[in-house]
């Protein structure tokens, strides 16, 4: 028998990895499953990145090992989508690098600043990862609270000043997993000093960046005056243009840290493969129309999930921004025992939100990504399943 290393058994069960087993037993007993759960878009990528990965994929020099920042194509695709994006300059040599997918940048950079028992501020309710990156280093998470009356922003007044000063990195996700919640041209000034401050480095991660819906515009925290001076964004092709499985990413911002990502990636990995990137360049480098389309698509399905909610008596705002709906679960239930519920009533997976940390208790988080036609029966079997005994 082998002993595992302590940092893996300390690690708690991927969440999604539970879900698929209960989901598993209630197929195995004939129900169909519409799973409104993990947040993988089902619309397909649009067929100009396509067609590029296919051009690039049969041209020889694209086969053998790639770089390990990244093509200078790629980078400079980021670079200037940031500038016509968000008005940020980006030098592509120094302050861009190519992830695997920005989870492995998001996983890796605590290594690079973080030594044993060093304290990381991270999001609570948040995406997992940000925890356990900081706990492979050695580091110790402090949960910062996401809560509803503070429009689910980290209160940073809140936390004692021993803290600030011991902390070395700090995680922010905005437009925010799970929450929906979007950060202010205020908050993200306040950060900055904070950071500045404490001498804190900032780590936002901006996957959803391009999810607005009714016309919002996200904004990146590198718009923020000094926002370079004190860290670095993650940026990913995932969510925006359907490419999932793809595993493209970056991260931009401060050289130093962006130096000292690129150096951990020489160590462990060998970039992404290049046909990919260029993939990714045409897919940050041309118009935008598909963006926009995909937007339409989850503000249409968003209306749908909150307005049937809210018949059945939630009191839901429209989130601005992500392909997330995030509610309260009534009275009466656990976020486990109600995604249980709306299991075994209504073959319908929802994400409990005990999942995404202690604060993340008491809601549930529906994913908008699957077809109209599922989600309007997944809605229409919550109806007629729950009707309105469960929340009021």
């Amino acid at each position: 028998m082998f002993i595992r290393a302590e940092r893996i058994e300390t690690l708690p069960p991927y969440l999604f990895a539970e879900i698929d087993n209960k989901v598993q037993k209630a197929i195995e007993q004939g129900m169909e499953i519409i799973k409104l759960g993990i947040g993988d878009p089902d619309q397909p990528t649009p067929d100009h990145i396509i067609t590029k990965a296919i051009k690039a994929i049969r041209e020889p020099k694209n086969h053998q090992y790639p770089s390990y920042a990244g093509l200078p194509t790629f980078r400079q695709a980021v670079s200037q989508y940031y500038d016509k994006r968000f008005g940020v300059n980006l030098s592509a040599e120094k302050e861009v690098v190519s992830l695997i997918g920005s989870k492995e940048g998001i996983a890796h950079v605590s290594f690079c600043y973080v030594n044993p028992n060093d304290l990381v501020l991270v999001p609570d309710p948040g995406y997992p990862v940000y925890s356990i990156g900081s706990m492979f280093a050695g580091g110790e998470p402090y949960k910062m609270p996401l809560l509803k009356e503070n429009n689910y922003l980290p209160d940073l007044d809140s936390i004692p000043e021993y803290i600030a000063k011991a902390a070395k990195i700090m995680f922010l996700n905005y437009p925010n997993n799970p929450t929906g919640a979007v950060a202010t041209k205020e908050f993200f000034e306040k950060v900055v000093k904070f950071a500045k401050d404490n001498k804190i480095i900032v780590c936002h991660d901006a996957a959803y960046c391009d999810i607005g819906l009714d016309g919002y515009k996200p904004m990146s925290f590198l718009e923020t005056p000094g926002a370079k001076d004190v860290g670095i964004e993650f940026g990913s092709l995932s969510k925006t243009y359907n490419m999932t499985g793809w595993r493209v990413g970056y991260a931009v911002g401060n050289k130093d840290i962006i130096e000292s990502l690129g150096l951990i990636k020489t160590n462990i990995d060998s970039g992404i493969f290049q046909p990919l990137q260029y993939a990714a360049a045409e897919a940050l480098s041309q118009e935008q129309a598909c963006v926009e389309e995909m937007t339409k698509i989850y503000q249409h399905r968003r209306d749908l999930v909150v307005d049937t909610l809210n018949k059945l008596g939630w009191n839901l705002e429209k989130p601005k921004a992500t392909f997330y709906v995030w509610a309260p679960v009534p009275k009466g239930y656990t976020s486990q025992s109600f995604a249980t519920l709306l299991l075994e009533k209504a073959g319908v997976v929802v994400t409990p939100g005990v999942g995404f940390g202690k604060y993340g208790e008491g809601y549930f988080r529906i994913s908008l990504t699957v077809d109209n036609e599922k989600l309007i029966k997944a809605m229409n079997r919550i109806e007629q399943q729950l009707g309105d005994n469960y929340c009021k």
